[in-house]
Order: C-alpha cells, then structure tokens, then sequence
C-alpha cells in the first residue's frame, strides 16, 4: 500500500513534471525554495491571535512578515493570508458586505465568469442575487456604457470585477466611481491575474477604484495553492475581524511561509516575469491564429493577460480538443484556454511560444500521430526544467 501511494506520485511527477507542457493557466510552478516549506515543521502547528496556544513565536512572526510584504507589493493598506483558497477570500468578501436579498453584480459564467460567485455558487448559500454585467464577447469585456446603466438602475450591493475567462482588463476605473456613488461595495477577483498585477502590468485594480482586491495565489502568482485578500484600511480591517472564527481556523502556517517566500520572489522578479509571461502569450496567440486557430480578439492583439482563448464553441468541442492534446503530452483544459505562466517561470520565451504552437498545430490539424509529437514535447521540455525568477537554493 505505501509503495503503491508513493509510485503514484513518483509517477506524476515524472510525467507532468518533466514530459508535458503544462498551458493550463490556472496552474504554476512554486520553486524549490518555496515548494520545500510547505514540508516545514510549521505543518505540524497551530497559532491563535489570542495566543491561546504557546510556542508560536516564529510563526507568528512569519505571518506579520508574509503580511508586510503583501503590502509592499501590492501596495495595500492591509493584507491577509489566511484565507485557505481564492474561493474562501471571495466568501470572506461578500459575506462580510452583504447580507440575504442583497444583490451582486459579476461577469457570469456565460461569459467567462467565476462559476463560484454566480447563482449557484456562494451566492446561493448566502441567499444573495446575482445579475450579469452587460458583455461583449466580441471584445471579452465588460459593456462600460450599458453597465454604468445597468448600475444606475439595480443597485446592487457589491461589483465583482475579475473572471476565468480573462484576457484584457476589466473597466475599472471607468465604473467605480459610478458604482460608489450608488452606495456599491467595489471588489475585485484576481484570482487569475495576480502575479500580473503584483508585477506592475494588467491593470492595478486599487489605485482605479476597488475596495478589496482578493482571490488565489498559485495561477499567475506563483505562491503555494491558497488565497489572499488585499484591501484598502476600512474594508480590510473589517474583513480581518470576520475571518476567524468564522471562515479560517487552521490556516495551514507552513502555506503562509511559503507564500511569503514567493511574494519576496515576486517582489524581486515580479516585473521582468509579468512583462515576459505576456509577451509569451501575445506571441503564442499569433502563431496560433495564423496557423488557422479559433484565437479570440484578433482586432485587440489577443492577449493582455497570460490567458490565449480559443473559441470552439462550448465544452464538449473544447473537450475533444483538449483530450486530444493530452495524448501529446500538452495539457490544457476544456475551455481550451492556453496559459503561459508555467512555461514562462521554466524559462520559456518567444521562441519556444512559436515552437508550441507548431507542437499544437501537429497535434490538432497535421492529424499527426500522438506518440510522434510526444517526443518533440519531451525534447522541449527537458531544457526547460529549471525554475526561474526566483532566488537560487
């Protein structure tokens, strides 16, 4: 039995790890230095801010430090790192701001939204109402006129910005100001854009008009799997009482050291990594499009974030796709969206993007065979296996 558990892992390893290219965008690559303390001893241990438990000391010194740096780099007034996932940082917000019957306002899943903030998702359990931002899927943006109306006229209580499907900025600054004056609490998910923002590109959703900036902490921010929750000092002091009891007891203190290590990380190479992370997806987009590809947004370039769209059609289209990738070692998901931010932290380039996209293009239209194309993945990857925009263990 334990042989059995640990051949499972040395075999997932072996294969996602170093023979396939991983372009789900979702996902991301901690490095060693960071990946080594989530088997800290911290794992083992409990802290309380009312010091309920002793021999925390250190602990809670790594979480005032995690908290501090937090702050530096997403330049917030307050920080919190509890928060086990992006999906509990988005319970913390709205259950901290609204009440049953309250109204939010996101991007549905129709249109790219994150399926846990809409009508069956947390909303649900809350006893809250959603309605759908007006949306061009045309431009896969927020319809600022109609949405300035749309706010106007419903008032919801809370705005989510931020969704799955998410390649340009959203419209913040154009609709916060609207959204305020109507007494609306301004939130922003950036579950998927993190490391963008914490690198100073995308956009900087609290300078343009949010009140909370939260979401995961492993897609573009290449921290540990969790959440993080960074917000003004009236809000964030009100989200920081809440949190526990009621949403966080153990917040799993060896997931914060590691996530202050890799928000140092950010700190350090968070600039020079978003800028190449969507230079890679800009350049992917276009070889794939001139390849024949469905890429969404060929009339705005694509691609701003580290997300490539390919529109066909639905699910059970983009799940033929997908699995016939994976036969070829290249790993997607089912809403066929292409992330970079993976193969840009092993230290992938321009050239490799347009080698990808050959790899893709082999795969999905040549009709060649997947063990052929396999191979070349391999090779690929083999020189890409070290992690890069971190500090050297």
């Amino acid at each position: 039995m334990i042989e059995e558990i640990l051949s499972l892992v040395r075999e997932h390893e072996e294969w996602r790890g170093k023979k396939c290219l991983n372009l789900i965008p979702s996902e991301n690559v901690m490095s060693p230095a960071v990946r080594g303390l989530l088997s800290s001893e911290l794992g083992h241990r409990y802290t309380a801010r009312n010091r309920f438990y002793m021999g925390t000391k250190f602990i809670d010194d790594v979480e005032q430090y995690g908290e501090k740096i937090a702050k530096e780099v997403f330049r917030a007034e307050t920080a919190d790192l509890r928060p086990l996932s992006g999906h509990i940082a988005d319970l913390v917000f709205l259950a901290s701001f609204a009440k049953p019957n309250d109204a939010v306002m996101c991007v549905s899943p129709e249109d790219g939204g994150y399926p846990g903030i809409w009508e069956n998702g947390l909303p649900k359990f809350l006893g809250l109402k959603t309605v759908s931002f007006p949306f061009s899927k045309h431009d896969m943006n927020i319809r600022v006129e109609e949405a300035k109306d749309a706010i106007r006229r419903i008032k919801p209580k809370i705005v989510v910005f931020g969704a799955s499907l998410i390649t340009f900025p959203h419209p913040v600054k154009e609709l916060a100001e609207v959204a305020r004056e109507n007494g609306v609490c301004v939130g922003f998910d950036g579950s998927h854009v993190m490391g963008l923002i914490a690198g100073g590109y995308f956009q900087d959703p609290l300078r343009e008009g949010v009140s909370a900036l939260f979401g995961s902490t492993h897609k573009t921010l290449f921290g540990p799997q969790g959440g993080i929750i960074l917000a003004d000092k009236e809000y964030g002091e009100i989200m920081k009482a809440k949190i526990y009891p009621s949403f966080v007891d153990n917040a799993h203190w060896n997931r914060i050291a590691a996530l202050t290590l890799a928000l140092v990380e950010m700190r350090k190479f968070g600039k020079v990594y978003a800028e190449q992370v969507i230079r890679n997806a800009k350049t992917l987009a276009g070889a794939l499009y001139d390849y024949g590809f469905p890429v969404t947004c060929q009339h705005l370039g694509f691609t701003q974030s580290h997300q490539v769209l390919l529109d066909y059609g639905g699910y059970k289209q983009g799940r033929v796709i997908a699995e016939k990738l994976q036969r070829a070692n290249i790993i997607a998901d089912c809403g066929v969206r292409i992330g970079t931010c993976e193969v840009t932290r092993r230290g992938m380039k321009e050239r490799e993007m347009l080698k990808i996209a050959e790899l893709i293009k082999r795969t999905v239209f040549d009709g060649e065979k997947p063990e052929n194309v396999k191979k070349d993945v391999a090779r690929l990857c083999v020189s890409f296996q070290k992690v890069e925009y971190c500090f050297e263990k």
